[in-house]
């Protein structure tokens, strides 16, 4: 049985229409809408989004994901421009940038990122990035460095055992994990996200969270998955509230700087709220 958190309220504040009316107008993609993010409604009211650079077509095809896949598109040389326009324009404080997968193209997509990132931040706010594993090219993984962001968050989505059968053959654990640890070697705050209801046990979960501590990962999200259409992966089961608090208080046992764990909680999901309290959490520590 669906519990009630996967019922969501349809949106009605006009700031949730602006702010779709702004996406709209620059022509840009958002992770909110593509990925149909339970959280939009929401996000959007409070005039955040998440960013999705590069195109809306997926070079891969992760079978818990709704973005699309097929024709890759040629990469918009204005984008950067534009997203930068969309966060002025919206003041925000703090931007979120994530890309879909462009196997396709010679070093992934990276030096296109790190366009935007630079362009965005001109305009003076925090910028985290949602990479994608740029098939553990580390020269492509320093463009992305070199651009500066404030965050660099890298999802390993499910544990293990799960990874061949959930996320597309090109993205693997052991790699995911490598591109953490590169990100953090470079000396940037790093973040990482798993969902649960996919068949994965508790102590498969606790081993993935400790696989993310040992490559130095600072903040990690947990949320339940909950299936975009027929066309993804069912969903296993719904976890209970007692799981995702027990999960939250063992991964700051293991040392994590911020933890998010809820039924509803996506990797960019009030992240800017997430970078502050972890800052109030170092600062507490120090």
């Amino acid at each position: 049985m669906r519990p009630d958190y996967v019922k969501v309220r349809l949106p009605t504040e006009e700031s949730y229409f602006r702010t779709r009316e702004e996406v709209k107008d620059l022509q840009l993609h958002t992770v909110c809408e593509e990925a149909r993010c339970p959280n939009i409604s929401e996000c959007w009211t409070m005039g955040t989004a998440t960013f999705m650079i590069m195109g809306k077509n997926c070079s891969r095809n992760c079978r818990f994901c709704s973005v699309t896949h097929g024709h890759m598109e040629p990469l918009d040389p204005l984008e950067a421009e534009k997203v930068a326009k969309a966060v002025r324009d919206m003041k925000l404080r703090y931007a979120v940038i994530t890309s879909v997968d462009r196997d396709d193209l010679p070093d992934g997509g990276a030096q296109h990122f790190a366009n935007v990132i630079k362009e965005v931040k001109k305009s003076g706010v925090k910028v985290e990035v949602l990479i994608p594993d740029f098939q553990g090219n580390e020269k492509s993984l320093k463009s992305i460095c070199e651009a500066r962001p404030d965050v660099i968050a890298h999802n390993i989505e499910t544990v293990r055992r799960l990874t061949p059968f959930v996320r597309d053959p090109r993205a693997k654990y052991d790699q995911s994990l490598r591109v953490l640890k590169f990100i953090k070697s470079q000396g940037f705050i790093t973040k990482s996200s798993i969902m649960l209801g996919l068949g994965e046990g508790d102590e498969e979960v606790l081993s993935s969270l400790r696989d993310l501590r040992d490559v130095g990962v600072d903040i990690v999200t947990i949320g339940q998955y909950l299936r975009p259409s027929k066309m993804q992966l069912p969903v296993f089961e719904y976890s209970s509230a007692e799981r995702f608090k027990m999960l939250e208080e063992e991964a700051y046992r293991m040392g994590f700087s911020f933890v998010a764990s809820g039924p509803l909680v996506r990797t960019s999901y009030r992240a800017a709220e997430a970078w502050a309290l972890r800052r109030d959490n170092n600062e507490s520590i120090e």
